[in-house]
């Protein structure tokens, strides 16, 4: 396998449906790992798995996965030595509940599913660490409950917080000091009790400024008379944190203890996880568990490509007993591609251990690698033509490939001369058949299709096509080849009906027609002046196209005896046959009468200093000598 293949087949979005399923981020990264297996003990354990699964589904209609969620993380930060907080407390607690939970659930369903069920028996329950857990923390927070110590001191927190507010109150009740308060609340500020006092008035109350308002108009003073009992409270405060802190670390330290065990649970949920997502995605599709081999045959009963919605042709496929090589035709509407797809996803899905859509008598084969080439594969970075790139893809293939590959190859030999890439996928098809692959290619080449008729280990397929409204049906019929139905396709694409009618005509009878068209249909060259527009002679400042610069320059000097102009173009001047060039707009158009066309080909610094030079400017001749002094220095 590799990741064209996965990319090619849209393994990964498949896989992305199926994690949609997980209720947990355990269960999507086991997901994320899962790749096909190519030994058909392990796919036929995954596919076991999925169908008890599926029989647990259909039963229950749910599964308990109440509280779980991914404490990988939780996890790791007690390894690393660090007290888990009240809340990572809480989810581990959860988490172990919601695995007691899930145990109970599977081996109640020993029936249904022995081997799932027999998963639960590795899993360790730990009910007294969820008691410890959930007696000690409530909401998220510690409880006075803990211990008896943090009882005691939230006991004293609450008596001296009760005296600090008695007194305040007091403060703001009293007459006298009325006239100093901005408002009559009690506020807390940096975990101090303070009274909202008026700026003005700030020196006239005995207390210290905790904090002043944004507008300095109010400040915030802790009156002098509870100034030891907030300091009182301050030592309570700072002694209940350490008691909080005490049974984080004792119940950090129980889990801690059990992680081993702990994480073996993790393994088995991620696996529980995973396997019901893919039982709930089996139901979704309404599908089945496939019959197996490793000989390469595949056989598909009414199966259904597991990315397509709405209403799907279903597909019946055959190969890997009469024949391993299959030639399919007919047109790129018809389907061709999507047949390749569906037997390359359905065949990585039942490798992965999914359920597919179809009837029961389908039977996949496991290979030990699964290779495509389908679609424009073209690389700019290498510059390499899509034929190329095709090529360098089917070589690599065929380093690696052996008698247990599945090939796929959508229009194989396409993108050159055709007698040439007929000749050279016939070559390549009978390789990958003597190597022993199962390969399945679409084309158009009838040289192919010739080719495998004639074949015994050959066979040819065809998209089937309504013959009366020659429109496709979207079915594979094995044994019979097709037509590209090119007209069709045109018709669809809105090509003209006479167009079509004459292609017609041309194909039964091979006549062509070969009269001139008519002399009125004709566009003609432009006239400049009364002659073509080829004959016209340039002129400085005229602005031509440059047809091998695709792009516009301005003449400079007019055509030679060769035929040559000289154009300035990007700031140099390029010498340039007229025969690849055409007017685009003539100076006179361009420029005023009188205008001085040099000034197109100097820089305003040069048309300056010719300018002064011309008046005898001492400046510009100075600037002049310093230069032919410098030169000949």
């Amino acid at each position: 396998m590799n990741t064209m293949t996965f990319g090619k087949l849209q393994y990964n979005e498949l896989m992305e449906i199926v994690k949609s399923y997980c209720v947990s981020g355990l269960g999507k990264e086991l997901l994320n790992k899962l790749e096909p297996s190519t030994s058909i003990k392990v796919v036929r354990n995954r596919l076991n798995e999925t169908t008890e699964a599926r029989a647990i589904v259909d039963a229950e209609g749910h599964v308990p996965f109440f509280g779980i969620s991914n404490i990988a993380s939780t996890i790791q930060k007690l390894e690393k030595g660090m007290i888990l907080d009240p809340a990572e407390l809480v989810s581990v607690s959860d988490f172990l509940r919601g695995c007691r939970k899930i145990k109970k659930f599977m081996l109640d369903k020993e029936f249904f599913a022995p081997v799932l069920a027999s998963y639960a028996n590795s899993m360790t329950e730990f009910k007294s660490i969820e008691e410890e857990i959930n007696f000690s923390i409530k909401g998220n927070s510690i409880d006075a409950a803990a211990s008896k110590e943090l009882k005691r001191i939230r006991n004293n927190i609450d008596s001296v917080d009760g005296k600090i507010k008695e007194r305040l109150t007091k403060f703001l009740n009293s007459s006298a000091n009325k006239k100093y308060i901005q408002e009559f609340f009690i506020s807390k500020k940096d975990d101090r009790y303070t009274i909202p006092i008026k700026s003005t008035y700030k020196n006239q109350v005995a207390g210290s400024i905790v904090e002043a308002s944004a507008k300095g108009s109010t400040v915030f003073i802790e009156p002098h008379t509870v100034t030891k009992l907030n300091a009182e409270l301050a030592s309570w405060k700072a002694e209940e944190a350490m008691e909080e802190y005490q049974i984080l670390a004792t119940l950090s330290g129980m889990v801690l203890e059990n992680i081993y065990h702990i994480k073996i649970n993790m393994e088995l949920i991620s696996q529980y996880d995973m396997v019901f997502a893919k039982a709930k995605f089996s139901k979704s599709i309404d599908g089945i568990e496939p019959k197996l081999n490793d000989h390469g045959y595949i056989h598909l009963v009414n199966c259904k490509h597991p990315l397509l919605s709405g209403k799907v042709v279903p597909l019946n496929f055959e190969i890997g007993q009469n024949y391993r090589s299959l030639i399919i035709t007919g047109p790129n509407a018809g389907g061709k591609t999507i047949v390749l797809k569906t037997i390359g996803l359905l065949t990585l899905a039942t490798m992965s251990g999914l359920h597919i859509a179809g009837d029961k008598e389908t039977e996949i084969a496991i290979f030990e690698n699964v290779f495509v080439d389908i679609g424009d594969n073209q690389s700019i970075e290498n510059a390499l033509s899509t034929f190329s790139s095709h090529m360098k893809n089917l070589s690599e293939i065929m380093r690696v490939s052996n008698n247990n590959t599945l090939l796929l190859f959508d229009e194989i030999g396409s993108g050159t001369e055709p007698n040439e890439g007929a000749a050279l996928a016939i070559s390549i098809l009978e390789e990958f058949y003597l190597t022993g692959c199962i390969t399945i290619a679409s084309t158009h080449y009838g040289e192919i299709k010739r080719f495998s008729e004639m074949h015994s280990a050959f066979m040819n397929a065809a998209m089937q096509f309504n013959s009366e409204t020659l429109e496709p049906l979207y079915k594979l019929v094995i044994g019979k080849s097709g037509e590209s139905n090119a007209l069709w396709i045109a018709n669809k694409m809105n090509v003209r009906e006479h167009v079509l009618q004459r292609a017609k005509e041309y194909m039964g009878n091979k006549e062509y027609a070969i009269e001139k068209v008519n002399e009125s249909k004709i566009r003609k060259p432009k006239m400049v002046q009364g002659k073509r527009e080829n004959d016209y002679e340039y002129k400085i400042g005229d602005r031509v196209n440059l047809l091998d610069y695709n792009d516009f320059g301005i003449v400079y000097k007019e055509k030679d005896n060769f035929y040559n102009v000289v154009v300035y173009y990007n700031g140099e001047f390029v010498e340039v046959n007229v025969k690849r060039t055409t007017l685009e707009v003539a100076a006179k158009e361009l420029y005023p009468e009188g205008y001085d066309l040099n000034t197109l080909f100097v820089d305003y610094k040069e048309r300056k200093m010719q300018h002064d030079i011309e008046r005898g400017s001492k400046k510009a001749l100075r600037k002049i000598e310093k230069e032919i002094r410098k030169n000949r220095g």
